[in-house]
């Protein structure tokens, strides 16, 4: 761990401050609309286009890098990020919110890019599993840490937007000055979607459906939060715990994805924060029922995305795997764009409990197209399940190659291990030679 810091952590302090950024800044713009009187049905689409960016920059990153290398494009898209943060809250509008939005998306899927293909040429075989899960608590850290930056000013005012502009300027500082050399990385290109449907319905359901689960989370809780009347203190804590849950249950879910039927605890995650999701509807008045409610369901969904891309894997071959979760990550862009829009648009139409209403309807429709899926057809997979890979919607695709590279690696040394136990156990019970009686 101390040599993948040592090699890595000016990229992983970059990391650490770019997320403070990029977590405060969603949360902020929901407020700062709720208080500028933007209605959530128009929220939903400012929010809805940050996903959007996402997916086409996830498709253009690539030809970018091959184009003008990684150094190039990491500098351009920091300054695009930079100046974006700075003009939301010199243009309080929701055209102009709308077209930022849809750049901070575009340019951040190029920066995850870059930033995993420089952790990856860092990392060797033995280093490779440290150094993404060191990647990983820092952006789940950065996130989290990121709301509680909410109460240092008021996000009426200029402050806050003042403050994600320095501290995404300053997160390229140690990554642009760093003395590793640029990465040279080839990105696997996306299996087919019509093979991965055919291959794994319901990973490619799931992910659709939880795009649009993760895009209510992380895009209008902060516009739910406010409606409700939370203070700004509240509403911070309010989102803290749903990323705080995604920390939490990552271990427990990813010990049990490894040990038990994949599907039956797809249907019982999904069934778990679809539970606590009308729990949170029917009793959000409640301030402590409504933490519980967000620390559970923001614990089941983080975690499910990693177990519908382990999955999806039970049914394919080792060399598939990196094309098929990028195909997967398409889907869940593709769901992530539309969540936004009809979460917003129920809010503005039926009341604000329709945020969790929303978020309860998603998951019920993953748990009982799971069900039926257990009907179709018998739990055949590989020899050995795929292992679980503690990812996220958040990391680019070169993350999830990492993951797998590493979980390669683990099982290799895992096998040699075993072989050389059997053969010292062999030697052991081996009969000493017979002495010479001559």
């Amino acid at each position: 761990m101390i040599a993948v810091l040592r090699q890595s952590w000016a990229l992983l302090l970059g990391m650490l401050l770019l997320m403070l950024g990029n977590g405060l800044q969603g949360t902020l713009l929901g407020v700062r609309g709720s208080l500028e009187k933007i209605d959530a049905g128009t929220m939903g689409y400012i929010m809805s286009a940050y996903f959007v960016g996402f997916l086409l920059g996830s498709r253009m990153a690539p030809f970018m890098l091959q184009r003008v290398g990684h150094v190039r494009v990491f500098a351009a898209l920091g300054s695009l990020v930079s100046a974006a943060f700075i003009l939301y809250g010199a243009a309080v509008d929701p055209l102009a919110w709308t077209a930022l939005r849809l750049v901070v998306g575009f340019c951040f899927s190029g920066i995850y890019v870059v930033a995993e293909s420089w952790l990856n040429h860092a990392s060797d075989n033995e280093t490779r599993g440290q150094a993404l899960s060191l990647y990983m608590i820092v952006q789940m850290s950065g996130m989290v840490l990121g709301q509680l930056l909410l109460n240092v000013a008021d996000p009426g005012g200029y402050g806050l937007f003042v403050l994600i502009t320095v501290l995404v300027s300053i997160s390229f500082a140690p990554m642009l000055l760093s003395s590793s050399p640029a990465p040279r990385h080839q990105i696997a290109r996306a299996m087919p979607l019509a093979t991965l449907i055919r291959t794994s319905p319901l990973a490619c359901v799931g992910m659709l459906l939880l795009g649009g689960v993760f895009a209510a989370l992380y895009a209008m809780a902060s516009v739910y939060a406010t409606e409700r009347g939370l203070s700004v203190a509240n509403t911070s804590l309010f989102i803290t715990m749903i990323f705080l849950g995604g920390l939490l249950f990552q271990y427990p879910i990813g010990w049990l994805s490894d040990r038990v039927d994949r599907r039956i605890l797809i249907i019982g995650t999904t069934g778990l924060g679809a539970g606590a999701s009308v729990v949170a509807a029917v009793y959000g008045t409640s301030f402590p029922v409504l933490l519980v409610c967000a620390l559970t369901v923001g614990g089941v969904a983080s975690p499910l995305y990693s177990l519908l891309v382990a999955y999806a894997n039970d049914y394919l071959e080792v060399e598939q795997m990196a094309a098929a979760s990028g195909g997967l990550l398409f889907i869940n862009g593709f769901g992530a764009m539309s969540g936004p829009i009809v979460v917003g648009w129920a809010m503005s139409s039926y009341g604000i409990e329709w945020f969790f209403v929303s978020i309860a309807a998603l998951l019920t429709t993953i748990c009982l197209y799971g069900l039926w899926r257990m009907t179709r057809r018998p739990h055949l997979v590989r020899d050995e399940p795929a292992p679980y890979l503690a990812i996220s919607s958040r990391t680019g695709i070169v993350a999830t190659e990492m993951a797998l590279e590493a979980a390669d690696e683990a099982q290799l040394d895992a096998l040699e291990e075993a072989e050389e136990t059997f053969e010292t156990a062999v030697h052991a019970e081996a009969p000493p030679d017979s002495p010479d009686t001559r």
